[in-house]
Order: structure tokens, then sequence, then C-alpha cells
């Protein structure tokens, strides 16, 4: 149990500062629109997906504590839906609830159907 912690937390690291880094780079191209936050949901999605696909299917052999380091810590640190929920927020609180439902839109409707596709794939 120690171990798949660490591993975890070790993914965390790894996961937030790919966060950090997509996003800091898609808000500095395109600063209109949360772009890092929709591609980090959406390629997390997918990513997520893709790796349960793989692992649950039997078609990728992978031990639970390394599943759970790309799983858990990686990919849930890249994710940002907490982020989103607040951007969202600033968004209807700053006079654009239409942008705010944008947002929220793509970010689910891309994010289950990377999703999806993950699935499928990793099934494959």
């Amino acid at each position: 149990m120690f171990w798949r912690l660490v591993l975890v937390a070790l993914g965390g690291a790894l996961g937030a500062v790919a966060r950090y880094t997509v996003s800091f780079l898609f808000g500095r191209a395109w600063p209109a629109f949360p772009w890092g936050t929709l591609v980090v949901n959406v390629v997390g999605s997918f990513l997520l997906g893709l790796l349960m696909g793989a692992t649950a299917s039997g078609r990728f052999l992978l031990d639970p504590a390394w599943r759970s380091f790309l799983g858990i810590g990686i990919l849930g640190a890249f994710t940002t839906f907490s982020t989103l929920s607040y951007e969202t927020v600033e968004a209807v609180r700053g006079g654009s609830p239409m942008h705010a439902l944008g947002m929220v839109l793509a970010n689910l409707v891309l994010g289950l159907l990377f999703c999806w596709i993950g699935l499928f794939l990793g099934e494959r």
C-alpha cells in the first residue's frame, strides 16, 4: 500500500506539471477562452479511457500499482474539472453566461466522446 501511495504521489506531481504547462502554453496562444483546460480535459479523458479499456480487457497487462500511477496519479492531476468549475463561475460572474455554457458543454461533450473513443481503442 505504501509504494502505491508513493507512485500515485509521483504521478500526481508529473500530471500537475503537465497540466500547468499545457494550460500556460494554450493560455498564451489564445487568451480569450480557456483552451488549456479544454485540451487537458479532453486529452485526459481519452487517455484514461484508453488506459482503462486496454487494461480491463486484458489487452495490456499492467500491475495495479502502475495503473494507479498512470490513472489516478498522472491523469487524475492532469485533468482539471475543478478548474473548469472555477472558470465557469467566473465567466458567469463576469457577465458572460453564454461563454460559460459553451465552456461546460465543450468540456463535457468532448470529454465523454474522447473517453468513449479511448475505451473503444483500448479494448481492441
